[in-house]
């Protein structure tokens, strides 16, 4: 199956069926993979955390509103985050980036607010979640990411202080019932030339 006909197939997934789990080395590969995600200078201002123990499931179910079956039926739950304070972020840079890039930080980045600086962070994550929902789709893992939860609580949870919860993938393989499965309920997207454009 090429990558099209993956994007294709790939869907939100609304039921899990939580006896079918993924096999710890294809868990170690999806690691790997969004280890290697892209990032502007190369700043990678995140934190990856994927939780299979079921007593800390149980517990951001119940911080996730909607998402609370999502949570506690799929096989895993990655936390996407990112880094909280930019002077954290500029001590790391200092230590593990070469200089060309510390210095495009400083002369671009640096001189904006700090909510703009945390927005530049948070761009970075969301390169991550992107090549993590489609390393799955690709793998054969169904997925699901979730804004609908809160963070804050998230955070205390996970005992992240360096770190921002800003969005969930539930991973794992779907229930043959779920509603959303495209052959149930067609994929829909906006009119394509409305949206690509050729110059």
């Amino acid at each position: 199956m090429n990558f099209l006909e993956t994007m294709q197939k790939r869907y939100t997934t609304k039921k899990y069926n939580p006896s079918k789990k993924i096999a710890s080395n294809t868990i170690q590969e999806l690691k790997e993979i969004v280890h290697l995600s892209p990032s502007s200078i190369n700043s990678q201002p995140w934190k990856f955390t994927f939780v299979s123990d079921q007593g800390i499931k149980k517990q951001l179910s119940e911080v996730s509103w909607l998402n609370t079956e999502r949570v506690s039926e799929s096989d895993t739950i990655v936390v996407f985050s990112a880094i909280n304070s930019s002077s954290l972020f500029e001590q790391q840079i200092e230590k593990e980036l070469p200089q060309g890039a510390v210095d495009y930080y400083k002369e671009f980045i640096q001189p904006q607010t700090e909510d703009q600086i945390e927005a530049w962070f948070a761009r970075q994550v969301y390169l991550a979640l992107g090549v993590f929902l489609s390393a799955c789709a690709t793998m054969g893992i169904d997925a699901t990411p979730m804004e609908g939860i809160e963070p804050e609580k998230y955070n205390a949870i996970l005992k992240h202080n360096k770190y921002t919860t800003l969005v969930a993938v539930a991973i794992g393989y779907r229930d043959e019932s779920d509603f959303n499965q495209p052959v149930k309920k067609p994929k829909s997207r906006r009119d394509f030339n409305t949206v690509i454009e050729t110059i």
